[in-house]
């Protein structure tokens, strides 16, 4: 047996990859469009050798054979080049000549990505269906006495708040003593999520960036995007835009010396400081842009080398504990933008979120709490922490809430949940029953990457290779043929149309309520489970 065709312990065959290529030799007319847009190399160009006996019925003569050589499409078997199910193929056939189909084996690939001694490392979330939010119904409804029942024709303000909202005597006192209120921003309450520059590509970058000034600007929703770390575009911290984005800061720091840099020259304040101390998808663990995605220009402007690969810290080094962070993070953001700004935190849903709130609502100087639960996507993690590290959305939220309420503070400190919203499609629903499970938010990421720009990720593992610059929409790579392929325009027009489309749901969830002039946060006696332990757990009605 010869050297390339010798079979190795790590030698799959098609039929044990999770995905693999039909391909239809008389449709084929070998124009190479399929093996050109492979974001995986997955297929090449392949040469055949086909034998054709002729048998002769005369027992004097022989039999004879022909060979025929034909060229093709081949699938490659190395676990380096498996197919990702993308089926970018597919779309740009002519002749609809090729298409990824899903095994009907176990998948075996899982157990040789780890050539090398590395783990697999993947984007995408956690490959679990449906959650406790899509089961969750909404059964309080007023029939009778309510204007608000009709979500077409009444008037509607859906706002949420954004910043700290003291009684008016801790205002007094506070202006009295420092001269300074808690600044709060109204806001849209359904906020793009962080998802970095450097994470998405400049033309999705680009593209949310246009939809939600559009959305501000032209339709007058506050909808606001939060950049991620890593830092932006200098021509966006100092344009009129900045209003419109929150800005992070994680632990790796990225980025925070154009942002410190920029703070004299910018015509608008940032709508809010994020410090990121954990995410839901990978709690424990930091960031991670890969070297794939490095070019130079996302090395200058996060001031790193280009081509390296980018860990964050799993925490603040200089930060032991919450206190310590109000202290010198919360309180040195504060100052830097002359007490204008709102700053909070986000961390991973955890057992812990209750002590971290606790700490929080005794300083003034916190503005708010993002908590990112269990099906957050990423760009980058390990599959052992996205399979099987968090803590779910809905119950941390409940807790969260519920504990405000014990101490008086449920109107005084917003709660923000994101990590599988609308994960199954049903935005709107999850949105709503976060907030009357006690949200004044919600963050959205890979929904919005799945609406306004065609993310073929899926639940089944399809595709989900963000995490090495190859999307096959363009939408993560830093790499020009294929992110070239994504129109900003195109993107910022779908921006608007989800959020149209979200607005017109919600009201359509909470006009029944009566309630057309807040939202409903932790109204929980409109929230209906038939699962009798989640109902005890997120102390909503139990019914069948």
């Amino acid at each position: 047996m010869s050297s390339d065709r010798a079979i190795t312990p790590s030698t799959l065959s098609v039929k044990d990859l999770p995905w693999q290529i039909l391909w239809n030799k008389d449709k084929c007319t070998l124009c190479g469009s399929c093996t050109a847009v492979c974001p995986v190399n997955a297929i090449e160009l392949g040469v055949f050798r086909k034998r054709t006996i002729h048998a002769s019925v005369d027992i004097e003569k022989t039999s004879s054979a022909d060979y025929k050589i034909y060229y093709g499409i081949r699938q490659k078997t190395d676990p380096a080049y498996a197919c990702v199910g993308c089926a970018v193929c597919n779309m740009v056939c002519p002749n609809d000549a090729i298409m990824p189909y899903r095994s009907d084996e176990a998948d075996k690939l899982k157990f040789h990505f780890d050539r090398g001694g590395q783990p697999r490392r993947r984007g995408g979330r956690r490959n679990v269906p449906g959650g406790i939010l899509d089961q969750i119904k909404f059964i309080r409804i007023s029939m009778l006495t309510d204007p608000a029942l009709d979500a077409g024709r009444h008037e509607f303000e859906l706002r949420t708040l954004l910043g700290r909202v003291l009684p008016p005597e801790e205002n007094l006192k506070h202006l009295r003593q420092n001269g300074w209120i808690p600044p709060v921003r109204e806001i849209y309450p359904l906020i793009i999520g962080s998802m970095s520059f450097g994470a998405l590509s400049p033309t999705m970058w680009e593209g949310l960036q246009m939809g939600v000034t559009y959305l501000n600007e032209e339709l007058g929703m506050p909808v606001r995007i939060c950049t991620g770390e890593g830092g932006c575009p200098p021509r966006l911290l100092r344009s009129r835009f900045l209003k419109y984005v929150i800005l992070q800061i994680a632990s790796g720091y990225f980025g925070w010396d154009e942002i410190i840099h920029a703070i004299p020259e910018m015509k608008e304040d940032p709508c809010a400081i994020e410090i990121k101390y954990g995410q839901g998808a990978k709690p424990g663990d930091g960031g991670l842009l890969m070297w794939y995605k490095v070019n130079k220009l996302i090395a200058a402007i996060r001031g790193v080398p280009a081509g390296v690969s980018l860990p964050s810290p799993p925490t603040h080094q200089t930060q032991y504990s919450i206190e310590e962070s109000v202290a010198k993070m919360i309180q040195s953001m504060y100052m830097a933008w002359g007490f204008r700004v709102p700053v909070y935190p986000k961390i991973s849903a955890t057992s812990t979120s209750l002590a971290v709130l606790n700490n929080l609502t005794r300083n003034p100087y916190a503005s708010g709490l993002a908590i990112d639960g269990e099906d957050g996507g990423t760009g980058a993690a390990y599959n052992v922490s996205m399979n099987h590290m968090g803590y779910p959305i809905a119950s941390n939220v409940r807790d969260c809430y519920l504990n405000l309420v014990k101490t008086g503070n449920q109107n005084e400190i917003p709660l923000f949940a994101g990590g599988g919203v609308g994960k199954s499609g049903n935005l709107a629903a999850n949105a709503a029953a976060l907030i009357m499970l006690g949200a004044s938010g919600v963050q959205i990421g890979k929904y919005i990457m799945q609406a306004a720009a065609g993310c073929l990720g899926s639940e089944t593992d399809r595709c989900n290779i963000c995490n090495i610059g190859r999307c096959p929409k363009g939408i993560t790579s830093q790499d020009p043929r294929l992110y070239r392929r994504l129109d900003p325009e195109d993107v910022a027009q779908r921006v608007v149309d989800v959020f149209l489309s979200f607005d017109t749901e919600l009201k359509k969830i909470v006009a029944p309520l009566g309630r057309s002039t807040a939202l409903p946060i932790g109204m929980s006696d409109a929230l209906g489970i038939s699962d009798y332990n989640a109902a005890e757990r997120l102390s909503i009605k139990y019914v069948v």
